[in-house]
């Protein structure tokens, strides 16, 4: 499956332009340093961490089916007859979790099939991979035949990183991103920080990986990552599996980080052989040297690492993290009395474990452990307990195995080797819409109204094992270390520790039925795209960028809070139209809490006076051909990479969005569809701006590096105040936001 010739040679170059590099660092190297400058299209000085802007080649593209359509519908648009990397496209997203597997599955080929047919399509034109529908999740997929380590990837997909696990530096982008990487391009990004998070001791008992992440998301935060890649050392990163490790390199979205990644040791080349990756496993092996960080860096982490975070496995417990947000975390052993004291129901509604964050061979197995105790002790799981595979090898493995059959006796349901309800793609049955209830998962987000589209879902995190305890409990106020179950004879009991391993004995069931490689001769394949769809629309480029669109804008929205991707284009039931931009931006900004109307999802409409949902109104500005703004809190478009939540602001007619800080995903969509992100100077300059203000942007015409950028927003009264923002485009992002966007500007390059 790997692409063997591509990687031998990079491992073949890779000692060479490491030299290079340290001739001009004149310095030891970090892991991250070595991999990125392995991968520099030119090496030339040391970029400036942060700051500079880089150009990098990447060693393969990847796509789940709900970004891939945006993605190859824009990649259409450049004349490319071919892919110019490896490339692949994964059908994970659009599997809505219903009854159980089977049915599910042909639920979604019944509903999507017209989605699936243009990505076969596209893929087989275009020279892709394609991974049919119930081949699994796109993140354990890439894990288990595409990663390696010291390659460098693009996902479009936010939890991208997994493949850290592996030691590769896999980076969430956004679809124009994968089609500039596709179409022959670099791959442009700013020249990451690195925090180093040492790892000390070993895990034991009940302590999983999944606490080691939640530890980092509970130090850093949702928003202590950016700019940065998290770099994992020390004695205490052998003693995690490669699964283990893909689960925290997994999470580290959660924090912002550009990217996660562990240095290469034997757990790495044992899973390499272990899914019939041999070959690769002995150049890791060969050139082991190079994937690592130097010697000496452990020694003095605070000279190579801009912050560093000391972990010691052994003292980890058991936790989790929750509602709302990843990094509100405390040991399980607490979760039971903050739950009373916030009125929060203990009463569990639903269990989920697997994902594309905890569905290896191990997790399952030690969950199954948990479960095995029950089943022996006569009893059941309490609640709706959800079970999902991360990939058709998985499944078949722990089905051979019996693990699976243990998760059947005590009640659980499988559902298709997809993403489901983690992404909102769950049709629940058991609550009314607007029911406040708990519900526990192995997840790896878990934002209002994620899981389900219901806002009054508190959805909590941790890992699969402690999941399935709480399950068998049907309480948030159980912990499995100290609290005992009764059996069914009426005998109490304590749950031993779960047991795994990584690997399987008899090994993986490594089937590849799911996957269809691209013909030899493409020529006559046409892009499968009905005009009559409702779900797949050909694009038309956007407008270029003229003066008078930033003069009286309106501000459509001036956000509160909590801004991120799901705020602004909702996953659940749009997923339907990510292939078609106008129907999805009805979906525009309706997750948003909008501080002049002091409620989720309404606008002021500045040409009537009225009151409306965000995307009526935005609509009625475009129809008048009004270009709006928007201003917005801190980390503005945290979370999934999907670029529909700039895209559609763009289609509406959305110029400049104005924030207190943004993540990096978003703020890089935005430049790539040519509107303009902008950063206040002053946070403060936030509460200066109305209801019915009128905002001209000074200083388009100069934009350039560094430049600053001028605001006036003239108020109803006759007042105005003026302040100043700042931005990160380049000279090239400067070229896209003239031409209108990226793929305004490549059209007009011959590559």
């Amino acid at each position: 499956m790997s692409d063997f010739g591509v990687i031998r040679n990079f491992y073949s170059q890779m000692p060479e332009k490491i030299e290079q590099a340290r001739n001009i660092l004149n310095r030891s190297m970090t892991l991250t340093e070595k991999i990125l400058f392995s991968h520099l299209v030119e090496i030339e000085k040391e970029p400036t961490r942060t700051k500079s802007y880089v150009e990098l080649q990447p060693d393969r593209v990847a796509m789940q089916d709900a970004t891939a359509q945006m993605a190859l519908l824009q990649f259409a648009l450049t004349g490319r007859t071919k892919v110019a990397v490896p490339s692949t496209v994964h059908c994970d997203h659009l599997i809505q979790a219903r009854v159980g597997k089977e049915k599910d599955l042909e639920y979604a080929n019944e509903v999507s099939s017209e989605v699936f047919s243009f990505l076969k399509s596209a893929s087989a034109k275009y020279g892709l991979g394609f991974w049919k529908p119930g081949a699994g999740i796109i993140h354990q997929v890439v894990l288990e035949n595409y990663a390696f380590p010291g390659g460098m990837m693009i996902g479009t997909d936010s939890h991208t990183p997994n493949a850290g696990g592996l030691g590769m530096v896999a980076i969430g982008v956004g679809g124009a991103d994968a089609m500039e990487v596709m179409a022959g391009l670099p791959f442009t990004i700013r020249w990451p920080g690195v925090i180093g998070v040492h790892l000390t001791g070993e895990l034991s008992g009940w302590a999983s990986p999944k606490d080691v992440i939640l530890k980092v998301c509970e130090e850093l935060t949702v928003k202590g990552g950016t700019g940065h890649i998290v770099e994992y050392f020390g004695p205490g990163t052998s003693t995690i599996s490669s699964t283990g490790k893909g689960t925290i390199c997994n999470m580290g979205a959660e924090v912002g980080a550009t990217t996660s990644l562990f240095p290469y040791d034997n757990t790495m080349g044992d899973y390499l052989r272990a899914t019939n990756r041999s070959e690769i496993a002995d150049l890791a092996k060969d050139y082991s040297e190079h994937l690592v960080a130097d010697s000496d860096i452990e020694k003095n982490p605070e000279q190579y690492y801009d912050k560093i975070i000391e972990i010691n496995l052994s003292d980890l417990v058991p936790a989790i993290v929750g509602p709302h947000t990843p990094d509100l975390a405390r040991p399980v052993s607490d979760l039971g009395d903050e739950a009373r004291e916030k009125g929060w129901p203990t009463d569990i509604q639903a269990a989920l474990i697997g994902s594309c964050t905890n569905s290896s061979y191990e997790d399952m197995e030690r969950a199954s452990s948990i479960a095995l105790q029950a089943k022996n002790a006569g009893l059941k799981s309490k609640v709706q307990f959800m079970i999902t595979p991360g990939s058709d090898t998985i499944d078949k493995t722990i089905r051979r195995d019996g693990q699976m059959q243990i998760f059947d006796d005590i009640g659980g349901t499988v559902l298709a080797n997809a993403c489901g309800p983690c992404i909102g793609q769950w049709k629940r049955d058991d609550i009314k819409s607007g029911e406040v209830n708990s519900i526990v998962s192995s997840y790896n987000r878990n934002f209002s109204g994620r899981n389900d589209g219901n806002h009054q879902t508190l959805s909590f995190l941790t890992s699969p094992e402690i999941v399935t305890a709480m399950a068998i409990a049907g309480s948030l106020d159980f912990n499995p270390i100290t609290d005992k179950l009764v059996a069914e004879d009426g005998t109490e009991f304590l749950l031993e520790p779960p047991q795994g391993d990584e690997l399987p004995t008899n090994g993986f069931e490594f089937a590849l039925t799911g996957h269809i490689s691209p013909p030899e001769d493409s020529g006559s394949v046409d892009l499968d795209v009905s005009s009559e769809s409702r779900r797949l629309k050909l694009l038309e480029p956007f407008v270029a960028t003229n003066k008078g669109d930033f003069v009286d804008l309106p501000i459509l929205v001036k956000v509160k809070g909590k801004c991120t991707t799901d705020h602004i284009s909702p996953a659940g039931i749009w997923l339907q139209f990510r292939g078609h931009l106008d129907n999805i931006s009805d979906n525009c900004y309706i997750g948003a809490h909008n501080s002049f109307t002091e409620e989720q999802g309404t606008a002021i409409n500045q040409l009537d006076g009225n009151k409306g949902k965000i995307p009526k109104v935005a609509r009625n500005y475009y129809e008048n051909k009004q270009p709006w703004a928007v201003i917005a809190d801190v980390n503005y478009g945290e979370g999934s990479s999907r670029e529909h939540a700039a895209m559609s602001p763009r289609f509406l007619g959305c110029k400049v969005v104005i924030a207190r800080s943004m993540a990096r995903i978003a703020e890089t969509n935005l430049k790539k569809q040519g509107v303009l992100p902008l950063i206040f100077a002053d946070e403060s300059s936030w509460d200066l701006l109305r209801v019915d203000d009128r905002l001209t942007i000074k200083g388009t015409d100069e934009l350039g590096p560094n430049s600053k950028v001028r605001v006036e927003a003239k108020h109803s009264d006759g007042t105005m105040d003026t302040f100043i923002c700042n931005h990160s485009m380049d000279e090239l992002q400067v070229e896209w936001f003239k031409a209108g966007s990226a793929l305004n500007y490549l059209r007009s390059k011959k590559v």
